[in-house]
Order: C-alpha cells, then structure tokens, then sequence
C-alpha cells in the first residue's frame, strides 16, 4: 500500500456523487476520508464498505461515540465489519467508555476527541469547565491515553504540548486553513505547515479541499505546503 498521506479529508457532504468525485479527484494526496455521523446515519455500512472497496481509501470514522460503555461497546463491534482506521469518542466519556470501545474494536485505533475546535476558553466558561482550555484538554488525553486510546483529536493550538508529554500519542488536527482560508466555524485554527511543525501527525481539512474548484490540485498543494 502506497505511503499514507497526513492529509484526512473530511467528507462533508451526503451527495454520493459529489463524495464519488472528492474522492476520485483527491486520492493521489489522500489516504484517509473522515465520514461523520451525518453520513454514516444516512448511508450506514453498506455505502461505506462501496466505497472502501471502490477507491481502495482507509476510514476515519467520526462518531463521537459517548454513552455509557455497554452501548459504545455494541455500537462500536456494530461497525468492525467496516475495519476503520480511526473511530472518535469523546474523551469526557470517561475511562470505562474509553476502554469499552477499545477493547470491542482491537484492530481500530480510537482516538480521543478532547475539546471542540468550536469551543474557546469563554464557552468553556459556560458549560462548566474551570482552569485553561490547555490544562483541560491535556488531562482529557491523558485519561484517554491511559484508557487504551491510540489517537487524540485536538487543536494544533494545544499538539506540541502533547507531544511533548505523551510523544507515542498520535495526534489528530482539524481546524486546518491554508494561509487565506476563511475560519468557517473553527476557533482554533492553523495552517497545515505550522500544524505539521507543532507535532500533528494527521490534519482534518475539509471545505479548503471540498470547496475548492479544483479538489485535486488543492490537496496536492497543501501537501506540497506542508513540507516547504
């Protein structure tokens, strides 16, 4: 299998045409497609299992799996048949879901979503949480890495602390623009170089790509950006 590239498309769309042409156009510079629950809701395992088939890709599966670990236990043996590359929790789910999750799907590396790239500090605030958004975003991980997690989806903004305190970690960005994208809905965004410079080992880009008039050159020059 070719060399698998850090760019994870996000698959943001629920047209099966448009999601043929993406991929069709952008698989020269991408090894792994993000298909969230939207899709997934929609289109179950059968349209995903074409598609892997089809285009020969690896599957970030983005469910944010979060309920009490019996049922993320079943909802993730639910999916094995799908062999994904990633499936997401959510790390505030606690050790046991964690565990639950990695241990119905050994093959599948799970990866640990700490805080929202939608979220800032003020928001935080909000809904409960005290201390920097950093400070909480490092004790979810380590919770999640101690619980059998592989992976940690977070902000570049918080990646080279990561990295530095849990260097086996892989490390998951979105929030990607490239120099002169618009933030859309991220509060915590960096360029896919600076990402790469702070640690991330895979970066989260979606309508840079989707978006794009031509996806294909697109990929390809932010892979090309990357390693400048």
């Amino acid at each position: 299998m070719r060399e698998r590239s850090p760019i994870i498309v996000a698959i943001d769309t629920t047209d099966l045409a448009e999601v043929d042409s993406l991929i069709e156009a952008t698989r020269n510079s991408v090894s792994v497609y993000k298909f969230g629950l939207e899709f997934y809701l929609k289109f179950g395992l059968e349209t995903l299992q074409s598609l892997i088939r089809r285009f020969d890709i690896e599957l970030f599966l983005d469910l944010k799996l979060h309920d009490i670990p019996n049922t993320v236990a079943g909802a993730s043996r639910s999916i094995a048949s799908l062999k994904p590359l990633f499936l997401t929790v959510h790390a505030t789910g606690g050790t046991k879901m964690i565990r639950a999750a990695a241990d119905a799907l050994p093959g599948t590396k799970i990866a640990a979503v700490t805080i929202l790239t939608s979220l800032d500090d003020e928001e935080m605030k909000r809904i409960g949480f005290t201390g920097s958004l950093s400070k909480q975003v490092l004790a979810l991980t380590e919770l999640a890495l101690d619980s059998g997690a592989k992976a940690v989806v977070s902000s570049a903004r918080e990646v080279s602390e990561i990295k530095r305190r849990f260097p086996s970690a892989i490390t998951i960005t979105p929030g990607i623009r490239p120099m002169g994208s618009s933030q859309d809905d991220q509060a915590r965004t960096m360029t896919p170089q600076e990402a790469i410079v702070a640690g991330s080992d895979y970066l989260v880009i979606g309508r840079p790509i989707s978006a794009s008039s031509n996806p294909g050159v697109a990929a390809a020059e932010i892979l090309a950006s990357i390693y400048q």
